[in-house]
């Protein structure tokens, strides 16, 4: 094989791969184009009663509602869109309630697991006092890990919704840490616990005896929300808390309370639990 016979495989193999490499950027760029026609927003669901006879009061009740209002029909039945969109909310509903927090983003927080007594998702929907205990491996493990008596103890929570803290942790954590700061508090050793109800708090709290503990927890999904988390707080959290006891702040997603400023607000709080000694219905906010 003498040079030219060389240099004509190297040009050939050249064009050979510039036509491959061609070939995947166009495949790339139909596979993006393909992805962007099913991605919709909030706008794309909207439907409305066309040429309404009160257009005023349509647009009054969907500003203080996200509610189905308005959304017309097709003869007796509802809009394919319509349907769609509830079979849609309904699935993400489903998936808040059996899904489970990625391992990942606990470790980014460095949150280590605890589980409660709730043994399955099954067991766990129909005896919710099993997710007010912890295991008693979960008891030995933070008797081991944590600070007792801290100050404010932080737990997490994935409740009745995975995706919860899957969309707010990110947001909602570092802005508590900062609030606790701000508000000259400081924090024992955070956890997750799987399989947690509200109570579970009382549970820690008796093992810990910490002055305040905030639970962020995820909420019951519905059709206007999978993602609602829920922060609640007590002040020495033991064994017997009744609910009035305990301090709650709600419905904290991207379209509720937005979490960093749910997050900024709980060390607010927090201090001034520690300062009138209580929470629930006899603090003074």
């Amino acid at each position: 094989m003498n040079q030219v016979d060389i240099q004509q495989i190297v040009e050939k193999v050249m064009a050979e791969l510039e036509t491959r490499v061609s070939r995947q950027l166009k495949e790339n760029i139909d596979e993006k184009e393909c992805e962007k026609k099913f991605h919709y927003t909030t706008f794309d669901w909207l439907t409305s009663v066309p040429n309404p006879k009160f257009p005023e009061g349509i647009d009054e009740l969907r500003k203080v509602t996200p509610a189905r209002i308005g959304v017309w029909r097709t003869g007796t039945r509802p809009l394919t869109k319509t349907i769609l969109k509830l079979q849609l909310d309904h699935a993400a509903a489903v998936d808040a309630v059996s899904g489970e927090v990625l391992d990942s983003l606990l470790e980014e927080f460095g949150l280590f697991t605890v589980e409660t007594c709730y043994e399955n998702k099954e067991v766990y929907l129909k005896r919710p006092d099993k997710g007010r205990v912890l295991t008693e491996e979960a008891v030995k493990t933070i008797q081991e890990k944590c600070m007792k008596k801290p100050q404010v103890q932080i737990v997490v929570s994935d409740g009745l919704s995975a995706s919860a803290i899957e969309a707010n942790l990110r947001d909602i954590y570092p802005a508590l840490l900062d609030s606790l700061e701000v508000n000259g508090l400081t924090q024992g050793t955070p956890f997750f616990v799987k399989g947690g109800r509200v109570a579970c708090m009382d549970h820690i709290g008796e093992i810990l005896q910490p002055e305040v503990l905030v639970l962020l927890i995820g909420e019951r999904p519905g059709l206007v929300s999978a993602n609602s988390m829920s922060a609640y707080m007590c002040y020495r959290p033991r064994k017997g808390t009744v609910e009035s006891d305990r301090t709650v702040v709600s419905n904290i997603h991207s379209g509720g309370t937005p979490p960093v400023e749910a997050g900024a607000y709980i060390g607010t709080v927090l201090r001034k639990m520690i300062e009138q000694k209580a929470s629930g219905v006899r603090l003074e906010l």
